[in-house]
């Protein structure tokens, strides 16, 4: 990319760009904090799906500090439906370590952003060019598909991304890294995307061989999709005086952390089958099938109220399979 088409992607930026919560406006320095969570929450979550959850955590916890003295568990509830728990976790764990070994303060290198729990390579190449104003190689999946586009790099992923990230590496400039990495990432939201881009109205066009060749949408080039497995099982909904029993999953492992209902039988009861939700995670899907009770007696364990159920924060598996469940309660309340 030459200068000319540098300035060109910036002056479209300094006009077309999103206006997003987590922004400095024009003028300001970026906040660290807000850079950091919204990098965080958005790691495989599109920006419309992140908005409220921003909006709500930096309104509950507005800085490092504050978020570093939250409970975990209510900062789970809140992240609830947003999807792979591990990032909430490690949310938490990431403000403690900057709140008590870095006085409160995110470093500034991406090699010392690194060492912060949840924070991987482009988090840091993130945090350090668009925070700090640092050199550095900012990659996401628009980046990577601008560019795979930009020099119609035909090697499929992953194989490709060692060229991309020397293409990207070779076109960031040293100064204004963080708005040449921003701009970057909106071209490939807005423009350069996955179906049907844009291309009459892109800055980059006189430039992309994709657009020269006829056919951009062939970049980035990938691997043929491997099946993905499924996977079956059973959760229980178990009623006890306007009460249903939940459990909160192992720190470990899937939804780690999470309240949710229990995937084992909690106790002697007439289950009736209340139907099934199929949900898709990263590397299987599952059919979860839900088996509901009442019992006089209860078992001991945590005890929601239901009416307040969707204040438990429940993922969305399990909020959908409560919806199943607060159907099938309507139901046999009908038929006594």
């Amino acid at each position: 990319m030459s200068v000319d088409a540098r300035q060109s992607l910036l002056c479209w930026y300094a006009v077309d760009k999103r206006r997003l919560p987590w922004r400095a406006e024009a003028g300001e320095r970026a906040d660290p904090y807000r850079v950091w969570l919204s990098e965080i929450m958005l790691q495989q979550t599109t920006v419309a799906a992140v908005k409220p959850y921003f909006e709500r955590f930096t309104t509950k916890w507005p800085d490092v500090g504050a978020l570093a003295a939250a409970d975990e568990a209510d900062v789970m509830r809140e992240w609830a439906g947003l999807g792979y728990y591990a990032r909430a976790r490690n949310l938490v764990a990431c403000a403690r370590v900057v709140a008590g070994d870095h006085g409160g303060r995110f470093p500034d290198s991406e090699a010392a952003l690194l060492k912060l729990p949840g924070i991987g390579r482009y988090t840091a190449a993130a945090i350090a060019a668009i925070a700090f104003g640092r050199r550095a190689v900012v990659i996401d999946g628009n980046v990577e598909r601008v560019v795979s586009r930009l020099y119609a790099i035909a090697t499929p992923l992953p194989a490709a991304r060692a060229e991309i990230r020397a293409r990207t590496d070779a076109l960031t400039p040293d100064e204004g890294a963080g708005d040449f990495a921003q701009a970057m990432m909106d071209l490939g939201a807005t423009i350069c995307t996955p179906r049907r881009p844009a291309c009459a109205i892109c800055p980059l066009r006189p430039h992309c061989a994709a657009f020269h060749e006829g056919d951009p949408e062939r970049y980035p080039v990938k691997p043929p999709k491997a099946a993905r497995p499924r996977r079956t099982g059973t959760a229980f909904w178990l009623e006890h005086d306007g009460h249903v029993l939940l459990v909160r999953r192992p720190a470990s492992g899937l939804l780690g952390g999470m309240l949710a209902l229990p995937t084992e039988s909690p106790a002697q009861a007439k289950w009736t089958d209340a139907g099934a939700v199929d949900h898709v995670f990263t590397h299987f899907a599952l059919t979860m099938t839900l088996s509901c009770a009442r019992v006089d007696a209860r078992p001991e364990g945590l005890w929601w109220p239901i009416e307040r159920i969707g204040e438990a924060g429940l993922p969305t598996l399990f909020a959908r399979l409560a919806e199943r469940g607060l159907a099938w309660r309507e139901a046999a309340a009908q038929a006594a």
